[in-house]
């Protein structure tokens, strides 16, 4: 393949994925099939072939991408000087990627089959190392950086980075996997009666006085329109 052909080649690819990412969002993960992710862009099914050797690869580049947007998704939380705050903007932001694109979220995260595929697990070493997936890596560094600036601002009684930041992770994925299920009724109710004071342990326990990890969260609340 010549150089003047990457152009094209990676336009193309970019968008067979965007194609079966709408596929996946509009019919679920058994609509993203060959011959109807070639359809989408006027392409026969070999488009698949041709640009991924197949629907495995896809489905990888299809989580890939999913993954870059929810990091440009949490990189546009502005940073302010309340660590506290900014991390619970983070959260409400991940929080809101996932249940607007519940469909790719899951396929990110290995939790449903498209195009006969599943996506391989990624461990955290690897996550944190230079394996696959950087942009999964991208999103979890805003976590951590996030987490990062919790414990310096506090009173010195957070844990690891690391171990903090995972649990953070932890909460936050089961918290919109419920959701998706209907577990907690209304949305705002959940954020309330659910991701509010778990976020409020979770802070406090990394070095913050509890009122001031309650102020801090009304005042994100207050600016989101959260009644």
């Amino acid at each position: 393949m010549s150089t003047r052909d990457l152009g094209p080649a990676k336009a193309t690819r970019d968008r067979l994925v965007a194609a079966a990412i709408r596929l996946l969002e509009e019919g679920g993960p058994e609509a993203v099939q060959t011959r109807r992710v070639g359809a989408e862009i006027g392409a026969s099914t070999m488009a698949v072939y041709t640009h991924f050797g197949g629907m495995k690869n896809l489905v990888v580049a299809v989580a890939r991408e999913g993954f870059s947007r929810l990091a440009r998704v949490m990189e546009n939380v502005p940073a302010t000087d309340d660590p506290v705050a900014d991390m619970f903007e983070l959260a409400l932001a991940y929080r809101q990627y996932a249940l607007e694109n519940s469909q790719l979220y899951r396929v990110m995260f290995g939790l449903s089959v498209a195009g006969g595929h599943r996506l391989a697990p990624v461990d955290v070493d690897e996550l944190m190392g230079t394996g696959r997936y950087p942009e999964g890596r991208e999103a979890f560094a805003l976590v951590y950086r996030g987490v990062e600036r919790i414990i310096a601002a506090g009173d010195g009684a957070g844990g690891e980075p690391l171990t903090e930041s995972l649990q953070l992770w932890s909460g936050a994925h089961g918290h919109v996997l419920l959701e998706f299920g209907g577990y907690f009724g209304p949305p705002e109710q959940s954020v309330h009666t659910v991701l509010v004071p778990l976020a409020e342990k979770l802070f406090a326990a990394m070095g913050h006085p509890p009122e001031a990890v309650r102020d801090s969260i009304r005042t994100v609340l207050a600016r989101r329109g959260y009644a």
